[in-house]
């Protein structure tokens, strides 16, 4: 009796987030694996896990499915459609046949999204976006969450592979809606992260110790995750690291909000609020800092 062939899977870009889901791919779901990246370094370490550096091309070749982690929506249509964004020889959907899948890992605006999608039904490739949620600790970790936008038979086929790395994955409804959910998630976090912040600096100058303030919100209802892992973890020590996920990705998550209420009508103020506090964050030089240090704006630093 013939074996059927063993499930091949590529990922492209295993950076911070990448690497680890790649990882846990590799050793989870019983598929060799493909990985590409410009950096050689977590290649490196993925082989020990089994993965096999690989280039997109033959990725394209062998992946029946194919994972991107990249760190904008534009990053994702460059790869997908090609260097002028337009479904080039050069981009990744005009080396995909039909029966492929490409899952989207990263954090898109919906239009990019519906675009890399079409442009790959037209190449009769199927298409998922599943941002991930929480840290860099969870991807290590394997409990990510995980929105998915897919028709449900795709979702139903990519739900054991993404819950090796994941563990919430929730069908949010068709293509985009895995996206729209992952930024009003940040929206709503980082909304918060500012509030405390503000907080912070007015309890300060106000003659209360922000731990204190902090250990009373904790008790209280404005208890929050941004609480505790934002404002006791980085607020509170003032402590920003470089290799966390910084100011400019959260402005780029954020303005996809705005761009998405702008869409649907719906005047965004606190969102469009936050891009301009993250713009004065990143003039201020902190564009590249762990983005709770949006809080340095409100303690004159």
């Amino acid at each position: 009796m013939t074996q059927p062939a063993p499930l091949v899977l590529g990922f492209i870009g295993v950076g911070v987030m990448g690497e680890p889901m790649c990882r846990h791919l590799a050793t989870k779901s019983g598929a060799r694996v493909l990985a590409c990246d410009r950096n050689p370094e977590p290649l490196e370490r993925l082989a020990q896990h089994g993965v096999t550096r690989a280039s997109v091309e033959q990725i394209a070749g062998e992946a029946s499915i194919i994972f991107l982690s990249l760190p904008s929506g534009e990053a994702v249509r460059s790869v997908v459609c090609g260097a002028d964004g337009g479904n080039g020889e050069d981009g990744l959907a005009a080396r995909l046949r039909e029966g492929q899948c490409v899952v989207d890992l990263s954090t898109s605006s919906v239009d990019i999204t519906l675009d890399v999608a079409e442009a790959l039904a037209r190449r009769h490739v199927r298409f998922a976006d599943a941002p991930v949620m929480r840290t860099r600790a969870a991807a290590e970790a394997g409990t990510l969450a995980v929105p998915v936008g897919a028709d449900a038979d795709l979702y139903a086929r990519l739900e054991p592979l993404i819950r090796t790395f994941a563990s919430d994955v929730l069908h949010a409804g068709k293509v985009s809606a895995g996206q729209v959910v992952k930024i009003l998630n940040n929206m709503v976090l980082y909304e918060t992260v500012l509030a405390l912040a503000e907080a912070a600096a007015i309890g300060r100058r106000a003659g209360v110790d922000p731990q204190v303030l902090f250990d009373a919100l904790s008790k209280g209802s404005a208890d929050s995750f941004a609480l505790r892992n934002h404002g006791f973890k980085a607020i509170l020590p003032q402590a920003f690291p470089e290799k966390a996920f910084p100011v400019s990705y959260a402005r780029k998550d954020v303005s996809y909000a705005v761009a998405l209420a702008g869409r649907v009508g719906v005047d965004a103020c606190g969102a469009r609020n936050l891009v301009e506090t993250f713009d004065r964050a990143i003039a201020a030089g902190h564009g590249e800092r762990y983005a709770p240090a949006i809080s340095l704006l409100f303690e004159g630093k």
